[in-house]
């Protein structure tokens, strides 16, 4: 099975991560005239994370990092020279020309390995639910269909707020909270277009998810987004789990709140009658994300997420990996693990409607990586893909899902996403995911309730320097603390304590609720 190497030479001030590669990484930040490898002679100062060529390249010659190509020098390379924006770029390796960069082709099904199941599955304290699925958190939830009822939402919302009402929320403690997720469209789309049935799919999900005990969903009343229609096309039922109403239909701000308030508190009684039990880690989804990565992203704590990814679906779980733009240039590492020609073909147009949604636009796929990105050792959107998809582990590529559709099979997802972190857990929560596993390497902040957000630093600098938002120290991986099956395996015991009510950093913080960000892919007119 494919997996992205740690390293198979790793001096004390660089890594060097395939035979192959034109580059190493470099460990700490580096003086000129380091000398990194035998004559290999640093010309000038390099960061930590930044790569460091091995061998003389001539201008538009390919640069390969993890054994794959990650761009192509703009101007002549000699060794010891710093590799970066000022000397690398995409040049040509995007659009018409991208396949024919991948060195043996997207090769469909050609490492498809069956899962071995372990022998005793896993368990974790959870919630079961009447329907046979089980939650790891026990919200209730205030969605909106529009963004005019914002307000009121977040006004029943702060109600029930533990840090400025306590007792509102005292005789609820296995209740973790009233949460108001809302968004900034709902009208002004097309009532038959796209944009539309996204969102309402994405609210679906949300109004279905398990961590929800129940659902209230507060519309202004005449936007084009009308519940009726929303709660129908979707498959939704009004009953004990979901109430709809709408400010105009009640008579107003005042009033709609107060009949919010009214409607929590007949909920809380029964949502608080819950206990946590056994139950297996078959019932885990989780959604594996990036943000803020780095140099290092690649090398520790993606191919660690990867390894308990693997630990998950031998236990029964599933994992969706998403971000469609953040795997351009890396999916033929999907598509060799791809169960069948029509999943492996399902995301091969799904980078094809990428390549041609930026053209249109006159954009490029290679403006992913953003300045923190750059920052941090990274220069195109080619080797930041081949970092991030190691976050999928080995396991085969089961289903490929359109943004915030249902999952339905289980082992790993993908799930087509924009690469913006809020707008790609949403979609990822909406499939039904219940835990979030984020790697950042710069320092991101984050959480999206109703699910916990597990942070995985990928450097040792910053879990000292960001400690109160990380959960998990990978950059142990490059100081030589521990190997990357243990560090796996690490991260699988740490999301059992998750879903067991174990509280990550994020959540301490009460991020969640402004990370509600729906994927708005259509004209507001």
């Amino acid at each position: 099975m494919t997996r992205i190497a740690l390293a198979t030479e790793a001096p004390d001030s660089v890594i060097r991560l395939h035979p192959s590669d034109d580059v190493v990484i470099a460990r700490m930040p580096l003086p000129a005239g380091t000398e990194v490898l035998p004559g290999v002679v640093l010309a000038t100062a390099v960061p930590a994370a930044h790569k460091i060529a091995v061998r003389a390249l001539a201008a538009n010659d390919k640069v390969r990092r993890y054994g794959q190509v990650i761009g192509r020098a703009s101007q002549p390379i000699t060794a010891g020279d710093h590799v970066h924006v000022h000397n690398l770029n995409i040049g040509d390796l995007e659009g018409a020309a991208h396949e024919q960069t991948l060195a043996d082709g997207y090769a469909i099904g050609s490492e498809v390995q069956p899962v071995q199941p372990v022998a005793e599955p896993a368990t974790f304290m959870g919630i079961p639910r009447a329907d046979g699925r089980v939650a790891t958190r026990n919200y209730i939830g205030i969605l909106t269909s529009v963004n005019c009822s914002a307000t009121v939402a977040h006004a029943i919302a702060d109600h029930f707020r533990r840090d400025v009402h306590p007792e509102a929320m005292a005789p609820y403690p296995n209740v973790d909270g009233v949460v108001a997720l809302t968004h900034g469209v709902g009208c002004a789309v097309a009532a038959d277009g796209e944009a539309l049935e996204m969102l309402r799919r994405t609210l679906a999900g949300y109004a279905r998810h398990v961590n929800f005990a129940a659902v209230l969903v507060i519309g202004l009343g005449c936007e084009t987004n009308q519940i009726d229609a929303m709660i129908e096309s979707q498959g939704l039922e009004v009953g004990p789990k979901l109430h709809p109403f709408t400010i105009q239909q009640i008579g107003g701000t005042t009033k709609a709140i107060a009949e919010g308030i009214v409607r929590i508190k007949t909920l809380l009684k029964e949502a608080n009658d819950v206990e946590r039990v056994p139950c297996r880690a078959e019932h885990l989804r989780v959604a594996l994300q990036c943000g803020g990565s780095d140099g290092y992203s690649g090398i520790t704590a993606n191919p660690a997420l990867g390894a308990a990814v693997d630990r998950l679906v031998a236990h029964g779980g599933s994992a969706i990996l998403a971000e469609t733009p953040e795997i351009y240039g890396a999916e033929h590492l999907l598509t060799r693990r791809a169960v069948s020609p029509a999943v492996a073909e399902k995301l091969i147009e799904r980078i094809h409607w990428w390549e041609e949604f930026c053209r249109v636009r006159g954009a490029s796929l290679d403006n992913n990586p953003s300045a923190g990105n750059k920052a941090g050792g990274l220069t195109t959107i080619l080797e930041k893909s081949l970092g991030a998809v190691a976050k999928a582990g080995t396991t085969p590529l089961v289903e490929v899902l359109e943004y915030a559709e249902p999952m339905r099979a289980k082992g790993l997802a993908f799930m087509d996403s924009p690469g913006f972190d809020p707008v790609s857990v949403t979609g990822q929560v909406a499939s039904g995911c219940n835990l979030i596993a984020f790697t950042t390497g710069r320092g991101s902040a984050f959480g999206c309730a109703p699910v916990p957000s597990m942070k995985l630093a990928t450097n040792s600098a910053l879990w000292r320097h960001q400690n109160d938002d990380m959960d998990i120290n990978c950059g142990a991986l490059v100081d030589g603390e521990t190997d990357l099956d243990k560090l796996g395996e690490a991260i699988f015991q740490r999301l059992l304590s998750l879903a067991s009510g174990e509280k990550s950093k994020s959540e301490r913080h009460g991020y969640g609720q402004q990370e509600f960000v729906p994927w708005q892919i259509g004209v507001i007119t």
